[in-house]
């Protein structure tokens, strides 16, 4: 069972690469693009929308919410932007200096929200 976990996170791994490589293709439509930053966003994202220490709960999110979005994503991405993304993430390396960048937004994004939130319900 072990092993179909690791094959299924791994599958999951490409298809989020798959679809940042589509996201930077001139062929995907805007709103795909769309889907594909929030959800790009939310997977390299340091908070959950249901913390990880709730059991079961927890990992929900990420075990359901985002293959779903993703699903919708790939249906959205013309099919020859997708077979040349697929093509291109068999020999895809992440950038660490654009996923500190990318850390450091979200993070900002995060802040901004909660901040927003705090004094929306303070006053």
């Amino acid at each position: 069972m072990l092993t179909k976990i690791k094959e299924w996170a791994g599958e999951l791994k490409r298809k989020l690469i798959v679809i940042h490589l589509a996201y930077q293709d001139d062929r995907t439509p805007w709103y795909a693009k769309a889907l594909i930053m929030l959800i790009l966003a939310y997977a390299l994202s340091p908070m959950d929308l249901i913390p990880d220490f709730i059991p079961v709960l927890g990992l929900l999110d990420d075990l359901i919410l985002l293959p779903i979005a993703i699903y919708f994503a790939v249906r959205l991405i013309p099919n020859q932007v997708l077979s040349d993304a697929t093509e291109k993430a068999l020999t895809y390396e992440w950038s660490k200096d654009r996923n500190l960048f990318g850390l450091v937004i979200i993070s900002l994004i995060w802040l901004l929200a909660a901040w927003l939130v705090y004094t929306y319900f303070s006053s």
